[in-house]
């Protein structure tokens, strides 16, 4: 190569080219313009991965769990809003899981849930409640549909994973072994709490939720006959009472010592005491009920697993505790996994916590 052809070779590129052609690559390398956001329509309190809930859908929703005789300040009634608001936002997670694994409730028992509903309130009474709370019998409808659906969703998902080994009921037995020898006589005694107002919090399976002292005697009467025709306490417990710490355990409360069921209230002492083990008493105090359950008596002296209700006990102990873990964790995924904005949460914080038009 000549010394000619070598300089012509070599030669620096003159800098303002060198910087256009790293622009130029750098442009065609930049990320590309974000695409604008979707418009939301102006009742929209949320919107969850592109599906809106309108302000409609939470006063219909406030409309079926409150009491129009309660008096809320306005602090209130919007608290009690925003809660509702959380629980569509979770609620359309979970329908939208439904849809993609094809989970669905037959007409038939739509149907037989929607019965239950009215079951014990003559038609005329049902229908002036409807009107009273403003909602119609479609939307009672679509609401049971929507809780149906998300409880089947929550049963195949979570409750079909629960497994409960005989080394997980043994080893369980050797670490409390003091707890299941009884100094005294005691009952086993589950519960069904219904009371006549809204509650903060609900962990029974339905949503169920007695707001008056009329629709609370109504429940009450209604689950005592379906004790009557032999459903079991427990599945009644965790579809309808309305005690968050006992539901979920279906009622259970344990062994009460004789000596500690002495010192109780007479109605809840003869409840106990004065019934066969398998029977049910209803106790009422305040407008609120408890629908008191003897399980069975057992008596003073050693324990082992194969002492009648030993290894049940422990099975249903144990299987509760991982249902709550692991339906915990799934609407715990489900909820981080979603696209969630909470536009009426927004506005309360930008406001100043003021209601909103």
């Amino acid at each position: 190569m000549s010394r000619a052809s070598f300089a012509s070779c070599c030669h620096p590129v003159p800098f303002a080219t060198a910087l256009a052609a790293i622009l130029l690559v750098g442009a065609c390398r930049s990320t590309p313009a974000a695409p604008p956001a979707p418009v939301v329509s102006a009742d929209a309190w949320a919107v969850v991965d592109g599906r809106e809930i309108k302000r409609d859908d939470v006063e219909k929703a406030f409309r079926r769990m409150s009491d129009p005789a309660q008096s809320l300040s306005d602090e209130e009634a919007l608290t009690a809003r925003l809660a509702l608001l959380n629980d569509l936002i979770v609620e359309d997670i979970l329908m939208a899981k439904a849809r993609a694994l094809k989970v669905e409730i037959p007409e038939s028992d739509l149907d037989k849930a929607y019965t239950e509903a009215q079951k014990n309130v003559p038609a005329d009474v049902f229908q002036q409640e409807l009107t009273r709370r403003n909602v119609t019998a479609t939307d009672m409808r679509e609401g049971l549909r929507r809780q149906l659906l998300v409880q089947r969703l929550i049963d195949q998902e979570v409750g079909s994973k629960i497994t409960v080994s005989d080394q997980e009921i043994t080893d369980f037995f050797n670490v409390n072994r003091s707890q299941f020898d009884l100094p005294e006589d005691a009952y086993r005694i589950a519960q069904i709490v219904i009371t006549p107002v809204r509650e903060q919090q609900l962990a029974n399976r339905t949503g169920d939720d007695a707001t008056t002292p009329e629709a609370a005697n109504q429940k009450v009467a209604m689950l005592m006959e379906k004790l009557k025709q032999g459903a079991a306490f427990t599945d009644l417990a965790m579809d309808y009472s309305e005690d968050p710490e006992s539901a979920p355990r279906g009622g259970d409360l344990g062994l009460m010592p004789l000596s500690a069921l002495k010192q109780a209230p007479p109605a809840l002492r003869d409840a106990v005491l004065k019934v066969t083990p398998g029977s049910a008493r209803v106790v009422s105090q305040g407008g609120a009920h408890t629908i008191v359950y003897v399980v069975a008596k057992e008596a003073a002296g050693r324990r082992d697993l194969s002492t009648p209700g030993v290894r049940e006990g422990i099975t249903a102990t144990l299987k509760n505790r991982k249902e709550q873990l692991l339906r915990s964790a799934y609407l715990a995924a489900a909820r981080e996994d979603a696209d969630v904005t909470n536009y009426m949460a927004r506005k309360i914080v930008a406001s100043g916590g003021k209601p909103q038009p």
